[in-house]
């Protein structure tokens, strides 16, 4: 079993950035793809961002396309999300998750097998 730990959420002005960093437990975190989702008070959990197993490959949703980036480090067993250019809209609790998956990177919550217990970012105007 992996066990993820979200940081760096907080609370930032629009347009500003925040870089949140999600910690894996196993050494086997490389062996699995890595997504981003995000959860608005009300609404269903939305995908993010994820990207493949050796970082390779990337996929993003529509609403944060060309703001936000994810990336990894294997040797350090964690995964990172740049995201820049906040908007209020941007305000959730944002969600890491592993799958074993991997090409094509997955975006459907349920291709997704563990999960952390989120971090919450707020966007203010």
């Amino acid at each position: 079993q992996v066990q993820l730990v979200e940081s760096g959420g907080g609370v930032v002005q629009a347009g500003g950035s925040l870089r949140l960093s999600c910690a894996a437990s196993k050494r086997t975190f490389a062996n699995y793809a890595m997504g981003w989702f995000r959860q608005a008070p009300g609404k269903e959990r939305e995908f993010v961002a994820a990207v493949s197993w050796t970082g390779g490959s990337t996929y993003y949703g529509n609403s944060v396309k060309g703001r936000f980036t994810i990336s990894r480090d294997n040797a350090k067993n964690t995964g990172y999300l740049q995201m820049n250019s906040l908007k209020p809209e941007d305000t959730a609790v944002y969600f890491c998750a592993a799958s074993k998956y991997n090409l094509p990177v997955p975006s459907g919550v349920t291709s997704y097998d563990y999960w952390g217990q989120g971090t919450q970012v707020t966007v203010s105007s």
